[in-house]
């Protein structure tokens, strides 16, 4: 028991390291052997601690349903917040309504707007992600925290480099998001760190009405199919 106790030497992390690689391929056989029976889906993210009674939960919970209703699916984190919003809209829509469910020590838990077919538990985020990005038609981003941020940065990464096809990335609430692309003009695109059309890769709007046009816009000119 004392020797349990004991740091492990650098061998004894390479052994663990070499048998959690099978942990990580089978999230990954799970998640594309379920998320591909599901059919086209837009991703709706956003924090986990916005209230049943905030008015971005109210938005998020009409984008999804007005999304389900013209004939998209809903993906969400399948915790609390916004992403119980998009579900419940796509519920309530009766749509498809799929949460990617990652096991944390606070906030995550399920929310009862799943679909019981479509609840997918993940430990590792890189995963996650990767089922996210591969297969959403689109990403729709509500106010959130670091966790929203790392989603709406990885896609918009991926397209800007071409890593994967391009599809639409809408910011929902110009007032919250209008500080952060101030200063990505200010600085990032001042010093020269990116182009000025890679801010063309990002929409900005408050409605669900506009949320749909530009999804609508871009799927009549492009095929609907995974991302990679």
């Amino acid at each position: 028991m004392r020797n349990e106790l004991l740091p492990k030497n650098w061998n004894a992390v390479k052994n663990n390291d070499s048998w959690a690689i099978f942990k990580i391929m089978g999230e990954f056989v799970n998640g594309y052997e379920k998320m591909s029976r599901i059919g086209p889906c837009v991703s709706i993210f956003g924090s986990a601690r916005t209230k049943p009674d905030h008015e971005y939960y109210k938005l998020a919970e009409s984008i999804a349903k007005k999304i389900t209703e013209n004939g998209y699916g809903v993906i969400t984190g399948g915790g609390p917040g916004i992403m119980e919003a998009g579900n419940k809209g796509a519920h309530l829509a009766g749509g498809t309504s799929v949460g990617l469910n990652i096991a944390l020590p606070f906030e995550q838990h399920d929310n009862p707007y799943i679909d019981s077919d479509k609840s997918i538990d993940f430990d590792y985020f890189f995963v996650r992600k990767v089922m996210f990005v591969k297969y959403s038609q689109g990403f729709v981003v509500m106010p959130g925290g670091f966790g929203t941020l790392d989603e709406f940065f990885e896609a918009l990464t991926l397209i800007q480099t071409h890593k994967i096809e391009k599809f639409p990335i809408i910011l929902v609430g110009t007032e919250f998001w209008k500080g952060l692309f101030e200063w990505i003009k200010s600085a990032i695109l001042f010093n020269n760190n990116i182009n000025a059309e890679d801010l063309d890769l990002v929409h900005l709007v408050d409605t669900e009405d506009e949320v749909l046009e530009i999804l609508n816009d871009f799927y009549n000119e492009y095929n609907l199919s995974p991302n990679f």
